[in-house]
């Protein structure tokens, strides 16, 4: 997949594909976007196929990572600031959210944003015009949010860090990009894919592959990134192969003695998840071993082990939450016969996709707009027949008709959502809601 900056996304492992079919479905919407992860995992990646794959594809895709700028900065680097409006504001600036108009704003690393800041976003979010630092007149955006962090947010709202009005406004679906240590089959395409942009006449041993499988890559495709790059610049000029031999002795499971300690970047706690990590990488996985290296008890590796792989970072095993508003938009592409009356007429159709609120049909009729119809279908793998009053919605070319329901009986309407909530968590999904937190 190239994306928006012309690089190439490379996606292989079931759990990928089954994540990028969420990213088709979300693209479609123009809710905001929350994508956890752990650091180098490919977040940003994910938020441009979002945007790729969106109706906002031909407009600005603007990126910024929020802990890269000094927290006094960031207010004026995402709402502008006009000239005068502090020391060395020498002309006016347009902020990152006026260059994003009607595209979409990528804030990575959005949990590290000061409270101020958090509020000021919010009131963007539901759509109130702000003012440029120092400025009188008030700059209206329309610009879709998509976000990333490797913070467990949750915590974070917990302990008064970030804004719980914020992260419920931030997830109104939430994507969570696995680790590579969880998607083996991915390592070595990616693999190969950087060494071809580097030494193109070079290609990896099965024993190299095998040796790169075996690590759990605490850095994730980052860090891959970095080993592959390192051998391409080490490698003799007109190198065909490249061994498991040439490969970085921790990459091999052997502490290097040479190599400069791991700066870790982030909190304590991230920093103890990735010597945790390393240390298994290089004792073969072995979590007694490892312990024993790291100076804790078997026991205390396992219980921080499930935490880190239960969702350390705030995301659930799941690949994806929406929350519970977002589910009446969830529509399953589904064909099957619908009967359609009205006016003593009676037709058959067939159905496109359906959803809680609706259901979009190939009609073999022109129906008059906002015409009430009796519809009844059957709910499929199932013994019910849904009936319903509808009324018609929307038209498009090739008969395409989309009709909304109006009246259901409630028994019949609790089917089709259990019917539909099935469907979400087939695709990966779990259901959340703002007050009593995920559902599934």
């Amino acid at each position: 997949m190239k994306l928006v900056d012309g690089t190439t996304s490379v996606v292989c492992s079931e759990v990928m594909h089954k994540l990028m079919g969420m990213v088709e479905r979300v693209a479609r919407q123009d809710a905001a976007v929350l994508i956890a992860g752990e650091t180098g995992v490919g977040k940003e990646m994910i938020a441009q196929a979002i945007h790729q794959q969106s109706l906002r594809s031909g407009k600005a895709f603007v990126d910024v990572n929020c802990a890269a700028f000094p927290e006094h900065l960031v207010e004026s680097e995402l709402f502008g600031y006009e000239k005068g409006a502090f020391s060395g504001a020498d002309t006016t600036k347009p902020g990152l959210f006026e260059l994003a108009d009607q595209g979409t704003l990528f804030l990575d690393e959005v949990g590290e944003l000061d409270a101020k800041v958090q509020a000021k976003l919010l009131r963007v979010l539901d759509g109130v015009p702000y003012y440029r630092l120092g400025g009188s007149r008030k700059v209206d955006v329309n610009v879709r949010v998509i976000t990333a962090t490797n913070r467990d947010l949750e915590e974070e709202v917990r302990n008064g860090r970030f804004r719980n009005d914020l992260y419920h406004r931030l997830t109104q679906f939430q994507l969570r990009v696995p680790p590579l240590r969880e998607r083996k089959e991915d390592v070595a395409p990616i693999a190969e894919y950087f060494l071809l942009s580097q030494l193109p006449a070079a290609r990896f041993t099965d024993d190299a592959l095998k040796t790169l499988q075996r690590y759990s890559w605490p850095g994730n495709v980052r860090e891959l990134k970095n080993v592959v790059l390192r051998v391409a610049v080490s490698a003799k000029p007109g190198t065909k192969e490249i061994r498991a031999s040439d490969l970085p002795a921790a990459i091999c499971g052997v502490p290097d003695a040479t190599a400069q300690p791991a700066t870790f970047g982030g909190n304590l706690e991230e920093m103890e998840k990735q010597m945790i990590l390393q240390a298994l990488a290089q004792n073969g996985d072995s979590q007694a071993t490892a312990a024993q290296q790291l100076g804790i008890s078997a026991r205390t590796l396992r219980r921080k082990l499930e935490k880190y792989r239960k969702g350390g970072t705030g995301a659930r095993s799941s690949l994806g939450s929406l929350r519970v508003q977002q589910q009446r938009y969830f529509r399953v592409t589904v064909e099957i016969p619908v009967t359609l009356s009205w006016d003593g007429k009676q037709i058959e159709a067939t159905s496109v996709n359906l959803s809680s609120g609706g259901v979009a049909i190939q009609t073999p009729v022109t129906i008059a707009h906002g015409e009430s119809l009796e519809i009844s279908f059957p709910l499929p793998e199932t013994k019910t027949v849904i009936e319903a009053k509808a009324k018609l919605a929307w038209t498009s070319p090739g008969n395409l008709a989309g009709l909304s329901f109006e009246e259901m009986h409630p028994a019949l309407e609790s089917e089709l959502q259990q019917w539909l909530l099935e469907r979400t968590r087939a695709e990966g999904w779990t259901e959340t809601d703002p007050d009593r937190g995920f559902l599934g």
